[in-house]
């Protein structure tokens, strides 16, 4: 090899070094300007949870009832469980209830033993037989009237009151912007006490496991025990929780 070409060599080598390089540097002034501009978007930005509720009255109730039967064997406790049902279904329907509004919900045998010392074997006693149905009334103001006929008829089971709302959607909309109302006020009194101007809204996100439109109240849970014990519908609270985040003006 001669000196020139040795010297035409150790040229681009050179050349490439410093392209190498200089590609380096600008890779690395560009991740370093975009993490510049990610962390001045967080920065730049009050982000805020809301909540808003509102109380609606329900419109229709679902209750729970039933017969749950034990005797010395299983066409014993089925029989006597069957007659039973019989008679809670007919007291139904003479109530007004449409039978497309009763569905059995749970239908059970079980074995019954003995009361024994843990040394000994279980003892077979008897059967259970349990037969439970919902029923959907549309009239709420006659779920009291009701319950008392299910007991009457021979229900050994009753409860589980439920007031419910056959379309909460447009009751849950009021309650997400009452939310966004709340987010908004929020983000002001920070933007205010931190001497800043709020923007516009970048995003919303709702949180819909936050939302419980058919929660009933204790006292309302109780009440369902007494058959005889007036009934009140009192109001579902719908609730909606949003985070949302604003822009600060520049």
């Amino acid at each position: 090899m001669t000196g020139t070409q040795c010297l035409v060599r150790g040229a681009a080598n050179w050349i490439l070094s410093l392209g190498v390089l200089l590609g380096a540097v600008v890779l690395v002034g560009t991740v370093h300007a975009h993490a510049q501009g990610s962390n001045s978007q967080i920065e730049g930005r009050v982000i805020v949870i809301g909540e808003g509720s509102i109380g609606v009255a329900p419109d229709y109730a679902r209750i729970r009832s039933g017969v749950t039967i034990t005797a010395n064997t299983v066409k014993e406790a089925s029989d006597a469980n069957s007659k039973l049902m019989t008679a809670v279904t007919a007291a139904l329907l003479d109530s007004g209830i449409a039978q497309k509004d009763i569905q059995t919900s749970q239908f059970s045998i079980q074995p019954v033993y003995a009361s024994q010392t843990s040394t000994a074997e279980p003892k077979l006693s008897g059967d259970r037989v349990s037969n439970q149905v919902d029923v959907t009334i549309h009239q709420i103001s006659k779920v009291g009237e009701i319950l008392d006929r299910l007991v009457t008829a021979g229900a050994t089971d009753v409860g589980n009151v439920e007031f419910l709302l056959s379309d909460p959607s447009k009751a849950l909309d009021q309650a997400r912007e009452a939310a966004v109302a709340d987010a908004r006020r929020k983000a002001e009194l920070y933007a205010r006490a931190s001497g800043l101007s709020l923007g516009r809204v970048a995003w919303i996100t709702e949180d819909s496991e936050f939302e419980s439109p058919f929660a009933l109240s204790e006292r309302q849970r109780s009440a369902a025990k007494m058959a005889t014990a007036p009934i009140e519908a009192g109001e579902n609270v719908l609730q909606a929780r949003v985070t949302v985040g604003f822009d600060i003006m520049r």
